[in-house]
C-alpha cells in the first residue's frame, strides 16, 4: 500500500535524524550509531540527544529532543528499555515520523517486556509514527542521495542493488560482514528485531517500487501474516527475486492432526515451503547459500532453462559438478555435434568435448575463453559453469578469470549466465571496478546449487499463473450441504455417506461402494457389486483400519464376504471396539498408489499435499505441498517433483500411469479445500492411478467450524 511505502521511506530516506542515547564513549550502541552516520556521510542533519554532553563525535548535542531547532523525520532510540517509553513520547511531541528502536527488553523479554512493547506501540499509533524494532540492529541505505548508516554494525558493505531484511541482529551483522567481504553491494538493510510494527511485508512493498533495488534477501524467524506475505511477495518476485532463509519450525496443523496427511506435514516446515513455492520465493538453508544465489542473480542473466554446460581443466571436478547439477535439478546433456566439432578443432586430441568439456590441465586463459564462448552459443546450454584448478604451484587464477569474464560478455548476448569455480585458496572473487562480473565459487557444488535455484526461479517466472478457476463441473452447494449436515452432529470425521457425497460433488473418482449393517448384508452387497471386493469395518475412532485388522482385500463371493465380516467383527469387539457396520467396495484395478490430502492451518489456510501413497506413506515421506487452490501447472509441478514420479512414468518398463488424472485430482482437492474452510483434514489414500483414469479407494475427512473463512481464491490470485 502507499501508506506502507511512505512509512518505510521515512525510515530509509529521512531528511533529518536524531539519535536518542548518543554517547561520547566509544563502543556504546548510541555512540557507534552517531559515528556510523558521520562515516557514511548522511545527507541531512544529525542531532545527538544526550542530557550530559554538549558535543558528541564533533556534533552539537542537545539535552532534550524538544531543544532541536529543526524538524526531525527519523529518531533512533538507544537508551535502556525503561527509558524508551519517555523517549517515544518525546518523539511524538516533536512530530517525528518514524522510530528505529535499538533497545532490547520488549517482546522477547517475557510478560513485562510484552506489556512495555504494547505501550510503546500505543504511543506510536496515537502519534502516527511508524517503528522498526524494538530490539534491532538498525537500518542502512547506500543511496548516494541519502547515505544512511543508522546501525551499530562494525562494517559497511559497498553500495549495490540488493536489499536485505533480517529478523535477527546477530544474523544481520554476519550478513553485512560477509556481503562486504564478497564485494556484494547492498541498496538498503533493515534489522526488524521484534517486528512490533513495520514488518517484512511493508519492506517488500517499498522495495517493489524502489528503482535502486533488483533483488531482496530475507532472514525470517516468523511470518506474522503469511497470507499477506504471499500476496506481496508473489507480486514482487515477478520482477525482483526474493531469497529467504527461514529458521525455526512451524507445525503445519494448528488443529490436532491424525490423518496420514497430518502426519506428513505436522511439525515440519511444509507450510512455509508451500507458501514460498506459491509466491516464487527462493528458499535456502544458510547465509552462504543465500549470498551465493544473490551473487549469481545480481551478476548474471537469469537462465532460460535447466541445461548446464560444464567447462573444466580437470576431469574429477567436472564429474563432481555434473553430479551436483543433477542433485540440484539441472541437466547436463551432450552438446550439439557442431559445437563438439568446433571444440575438437581447438582443443588437444585427448580433451573430452561431450559435456563436461575437459580441456586438460594445461588449458590456458585463451582456451577457457574460446570454449566458454562456443558452449555458451550452443542452443542446448542454458548456463555455463567454468571450473579452474591451478595445475602447478604459482599458476595464478587472475588471468583465467579475466578470460572467463571476457567470454561471459559474449554469452550475455545469448542470455546465458556463467558461473566460475576456482578451486584454489585465496582466489579473487570480485572483478576489478568497471569490469562485468562473474560470480566465483569455491566448489562445484556451490555453483550448481546456486544455479539450480536460479533456474527454478526462472521457470516460476515463465509459468506464473495469474488466476485459479475452480473446475467447471463441480457442485459447491452440494458439498456445503454435506458438510453442514455432518457438522449438525458436531465436529469430527465424516461418515461414509457424507464423505462420498463430498467427493462426488467435486468430481473425485471414488470406487463403487455400499454400506451394510451386518455380515449377511455385507455378503448381499458383494453379490450386487460383483467381482472382487474389499471389506472395511465402520468403527468409531478407527482411522487406520488396516493396522487394526479392519480391512480385507480381494474377497470373492457373498459367502466369503459374510464369513470375513463375522471374523472381523469378533476380532475388533474382542479388542474393545464397537463395530457399527461395514463398507463393501469394488476392488480397484492394479495401479500406482498415491496420496492427495489437505491439512488446514489457521494462518496459512489449507495446505494441499500430494505424496507417494499406501500404507508406507509416512515411511517414504515423499511429499509435495502447495497452498489451495491449485492451478493445473502447479499440480503438474507437484507430481513431477516427487522422488517416486518415475513409478508413474513407466519405471523399468511398467505401463505409464495416467499422470493427468492424478493432476486433475490434485486440482479438484485444492478447489474443495479453498471453498470449504470447514475441512480440517482430508486424506485420499490410496488414490490408485491407472493406465487410464484414477480411483479414490479410501477417503477420510474431518470437519470443524473454522475460526474465520479465508478468501477464495487464496492469496489474491
Amino acid at each position: 500500500s502507499l501508506a506502507a511505502v511512505a512509512a518505510v521511506r521515512h525510515v530509509l530516506a529521512p531528511a533529518s535524524i536524531a539519535v536518542i542515547g548518543a554517547s561520547r564513549r566509544l563502543g556504546t550502541i548510541g555512540g557507534t550509531v552517531v559515528r556510523n552516520l558521520i562515516a557514511a556521510g548522511f545527507a541531512g542533519p544529525i542531532y545527538p540527544i544526550n542530557p550530559h554532553a554538549r558535543i558528541v563525535a564533533k556534533l552539537r548535542a542537545f539535552e532534550r529532543l524538544a531543544d532541536v531547532p529543526g524538524p526531525v523525520e527519523l529518531a533512533v532510540i538507544a537508551v535502556p528499555a525503561p527509558a524508551v517509553l519517555d523517549a517515544a513520547s518525546a518523539c511524538a511531541a516533536k512530530g517525528v515520523r518514524a522510530l528505529v528502536v535499538l533497545s532490547a527488553g520488549f517482546g522477547e523479554a517475557g510478560p513485562q517486556g510484552r506489556a512495555r512493547q504494547a505501550e510503546l506501540l500505543r504511543i506510536c499509533r496515537e502519534a502516527g509514527m511508524r517503528m522498526v524494532g524494538p530490539n534491532c540492529l538498525g537500518v542502512l541505505n547506500t543511496d548516494p542521495g541519502v547515505r544512511l548508516n543508522a546501525t551499530f554494525a562494525p562494517g559497511r558493505p559497498p553500495a549495490g542493488r540488493i536489499a536485505y531484511a533480517s529478523q535477527s541482529g546477530a544474523y544481520g551483522i554476519a550478513a553485512l560482514d560477509l556481503a562486504a567481504r564478497r564485494g556484494l553491494g547492498l541498496s538498503s538493510f533493515v534489522s526488524m528485531g521484534d517486528k512490533a510494527d513495520l514488518s517484512s511485508n511493508d519492506l517488500l512493498r517499498y522495495w517493489e517500487q524502489d528503482a535502486g533495488t533488483d533483488a531482496v534477501l530475507l532472514y525470517l524467524e516468523s511470518l506474522g501474516n503469511p497470507r499477506r506475505f504471499g500476496q506481496v511477495a508473489r507480486r514482487l518476485t515477478a520482477s525482483k527475486p526474493i531469497i529467504a532463509v527461514k529458521s525455526g519450525n512451524t507445525a503445519a496443523g494448528r488443529r490436532a492432526a491424525s490423518s496420514h496427511t497430518g502426519a506428513l506435514l505436522e511439525a515440519s516446515e511444509a507450510t512455509v515451503d508451500a507458501l514460498f513455492a506459491h509466491a516464487g520465493v527462493i528458499r535456502v538453508d544458510t547465509l552462504d547459500e543465500q549470498l551465493d544465489v544473490a551473487e549469481l542473480l545480481a551478476r548474471q542473466a537469469v537462465p532460460r532453462g535447466d541445461r548446464v554446460a560444464i567447462v573444466t581443466n580437470a576431469g574429477g571436478p567436472g564429474i563432481a559438478c555434473a553430479d551436483a547439477c543433477a542433485a540440484a535439478g539441472l541437466r547436463v546433456e551432450p552438446l550439439r555435434p557442431a559445437t563438439r566439432r568446433a571444440l575438437s578443432g581447438s582443443l588437444p586430441a585427448a580433451a573430452a568435448v561431450a559435456n563436461p568439456v575437459d580441456m586438460l590441465a594445461a588449458a590456458t586463459g585463451a582456451d577457457f575463453r574460446r570454449t566458454i564462448e562456443a558452449v555458451g552459443a550452443d542452443p542446448g546450454a542454458d548456463a555455463v559453469i567454468a571450473i579452474f584448478i591451478p595445475p602447478l604451484p604459482g599458476r595464478r587464477a587472475e588471468s583465467v578469470l579475466r578470460s572467463v569474464r571476457a567470454a561471459a560478455r559474449r554469452t550475455a548476448l545469448a542470455h546465458t549466465p556463467v558461473a566460475a569455480v576456482v578451486m584454489a585458496p585465496g582466489a579473487p572473487t570480485a572483478a576489478p571496478a568497471g569490469e562485468p562480473d562473474v560470480p566465483v565459487f569455491a566448489t562445484p557444488e556451490q555453483a550448481a546449487r546456486a544455479l539450480g535455484h536460479a533456474a527454478r526461479h526462472a521457470h516460476w517466472r515463465q509459468r506464473r499463473p495469474e488466476a485459479v478457476e475452480p473446475p467447471a463441473d463441480i457442485d459447491p452447494d452440494e458439498a456445503a450441504a454435506a458438510i453442514a449436515e455432518a457438522l449438525g452432529s458436531g465436529p469430527g470425521w465424516l461418515g461414509v455417506e457424507h464423505a462420498t457425497r463430498l467427493l462426488s460433488a467435486y468430481g473425485l473418482p471414488a470406487a463403487r461402494l455400499r454400506t451394510a449393517s451386518s455380515p449377511q448384508a455385507a455378503g448381499r452387497c458383494a453379490a450386487a457389486l460383483g467381482g472382487g471386493v474389499a471389506l472395511k469395518a465402520i468403527a468409531p475412532g478407527l482411522l487406520h483400519k488396516s493396522d487394526a485388522g479392519g480391512v480385507r482385500l480381494d474377497l470373492q463371493g457373498a459367502s466369503a464376504v459374510t464369513d470375513a465380516a463375522r471374523e472381523m467383527r469378533s476380532a475388533l469387539e474382542e479388542a474393545g471396539r464397537r463395530v457399527d457396520g461395514f463398507v463393501v467396495q469394488a476392488m480397484a484395478p492394479p495401479g500406482v498408489e498415491m496420496l492427495v490430502g489437505v491439512l488446514a492451518d489457521e494462518r496459512f489456510g489449507p495446505v494441499v499435499a500430494c505424496a507417494a501413497g499406501g500404507t508406507a506413506v509416512e515411511l517414504l515421506g515423499d511429499v509435495q505441498v502447495r497452498l489451495a487452490p491449485i492451478a493445473p501447472v502447479e499440480a503438474a509441478e507437484m507430481v513431477r517433483g516427487l522422488r517416486t514420479f518415475p513409478l508413474l512414468d513407466g519405471f523399468r518398463g511398467a505401463p505409464r500411469a495416467d499422470v493427468a488424472a492424478l493432476e486433475d485430482v490434485v486440482v479438484r482437492v485444492g478447489a474443495l479445500a479453498a471453498a470449504h474452510p470447514e475441512i480440517a483434514e482430508l486424506d485420499l489414500n490410496p488414490v490408485v492411478i491407472l493406465h487410464k483414469g484414477a480411483v479414490v479407494v479410501d477417503a477420510r475427512v474431518r470437519v470443524e467450524r473454522p475460526a474465520r473463512r479465508p478468501p477464495f481464491p487464496a492469496l489474491g490470485r
